[in-house]
């Protein structure tokens, strides 16, 4: 997959600047505030960055954690996973593999079949329904 590079500057014209805070500064939205953490709609869930496709709403689930919670993502390429090892813990952060925008968190705490829970903010996604 072709790599998206822009600068800061180019990013902050493109965003907003919560979506900008969280996928380019690696923030967090606070619990339950997120515009798809009770969101049911039909369809795949896109980088707000660079609309590439990261999760089917098939594997959206709640958690009761108030981020939006997916067992799997949609393609093994979709996304990439980093350590992080701020805030005195150790964890696996998500990101656009296309654009490097950070999504959120990855635990090993999600329902069968994989058993994974990708922790995902809202501002990192936008929402293209099925057309019915």
């Amino acid at each position: 997959m072709a790599k998206l590079e822009k600068s800061d500057a180019e990013w902050k014209k493109d965003l907003t600047p919560e979506q900008f805070r969280i996928l380019r500064e690696k923030g967090t939205e606070r619990p339950f505030t997120g515009e798809y953490n009770a969101f049911k709609g039909e369809g795949v869930f896109k980088c707000a960055g660079c609309g590439e496709p990261l999760f089917a709403s098939a594997t959206k689930y709640d958690s009761g954690s108030g981020w939006p919670s997916f067992f799997q993502p949609l393609s093994d390429t979709a996304i990439a996973e980093h350590t992080d090892q701020s805030h005195g813990m150790t964890r696996t952060e998500v990101t656009c593999a296309k654009c490097g925008g950070h999504l959120g968190h990855l635990f090993p705490d999600g329902p069968r079949p994989t058993g994974q829970r990708y922790c995902i903010n809202s501002a990192s996604l936008n929402f293209d329904g099925l057309k019915k």
